[in-house]
């Protein structure tokens, strides 16, 4: 980025991607989560397909998969879905080459959300800080600590 700026900042606005944990704590009233949704209502803010699908793929195996699929549905109309490119997708094969040459797997899934929110210049908010701490040059933030 610029000097001057922030990762996952446009004109000193911050942006942010939303990992799927932290999609579900929304989803489930945490108040935490709400309290930065509501604090960050103007900041531009998106989720990765990939958290898509995790989130669909939880709706289906629910007790009432009929009404946690319409709330996911809903969510995407709501944040914008982020498909994955071809930069994702280089950016995705650069990290997973690193990571394993430091022997330091993640999940592949994990990489293309991460892949993603370093791609468009986003902070990744998730409740996985120990986890995604290991990707240097990913920016991350946590919504669901007190």
């Amino acid at each position: 980025m610029k000097s001057g700026t922030r990762e996952g900042a446009v004109g000193g606005q911050l942006m942010y991607l939303i990992d799927t944990d932290i999609l579900i704590y929304s989803l489930k009233g945490h108040e935490q989560v709400i309290d930065h949704l509501q604090r960050t209502a103007t900041a531009s803010k998106a989720m990765s397909v990939i958290s898509y699908g995790e989130l669909l793929f939880g709706a289906q195996k629910s007790a009432r998969p009929d009404e946690n699929l319409a709330r996911v549905r809903r969510l995407g109309e709501v944040l914008p879905v982020i498909e994955v490119s071809p930069a994702i997708m280089e950016a995705f094969g650069s990290l997973k080459a690193r990571l394993e040459r430091e022997g330091r797997r993640l999940d592949d899934f994990d990489l293309v959300i991460a892949a993603t929110a370093m791609t468009v210049g986003y902070r990744l908010i998730t409740n996985n800080e120990k986890h995604f701490a290991r990707i240097e040059g990913l920016h991350i933030g946590n919504w669901a600590k007190v």
